[in-house]
């Protein structure tokens, strides 16, 4: 059960609730995250604009693999919650079945790059508690992407370890459209449960 819970649509400021219509193209909700962040707008309107910057399309790191990336940090973080938006989201932006399949155990899968697996293994350590992040793993990393992409990578990390924490900690609620693909793509692949998010 949700710590907080979230604020319907309705309840919500004009201007946020237009702003945070952003969600619904890459996951076709507005998250309970975002909704429970409404109760301070400027939270969920500094949150929103983040995420837009962060998921841009900059030409180095696709849309998709940066969903992948998301993935892959919140399941090395734990958090449920996120790992069921963000198989719908790598879904959505038009992640291949093998890709979607493989990202699990992503080192042997001929469906990555050298470089994508890099970036992999270095958001899989960067989530870790402690950070994992070794010299060896940062050099794999630079040997495949320009510093300009190893921020956008990193962005990615930093933003969903922000979310893999509030919803851990809040309890978000899952929404039914996640929820339905986190059940379909996970509970069988990695054991996955929707957990404390009902």
């Amino acid at each position: 059960m949700a710590l907080v819970p979230p604020l319907e649509e309705d309840r919500m400021e004009t201007e946020l609730r237009d702003h945070v219509q952003f969600f619904k193209g890459p996951l076709g909700v507005i998250p309970n995250s975002v909704r429970t962040m409404a109760h301070r707008p400027a939270i969920a309107r500094a949150f929103t604009d983040l995420n837009i910057a962060v998921m841009t399309d900059y030409g180095s790191v696709t849309p998709e693999f940066k969903r992948l990336l998301g993935y892959a940090t919140s399941h090395a973080s734990g958090c449920l919650y996120c790992q069921a938006h963000m198989i719908l989201a790598s879904e959505r932006f038009n992640a291949s079945e093998e890709r979607l399949s493989d990202v699990f155990d992503f080192e042997p899968s001929a469906h990555f790059t050298e470089a994508e697996k890099a970036a992999l293994a270095f958001a899989r350590a960067a989530a870790g508690v402690p950070n994992g992040v070794t010299p060896e793993i940062g050099a794999r990393l630079k040997a495949h992407w320009s510093d300009e992409a190893i921020v956008e990578i990193m962005a990615v990390v930093a933003l969903f370890g922000y979310l893999n924490r509030w919803n851990d900690s809040m309890g978000s609620a899952l929404e039914e459209l996640p929820l339905s693909k986190g059940e379909a793509r996970l509970s069988h692949a990695t054991g996955w449960t929707i957990g404390k998010h009902v």
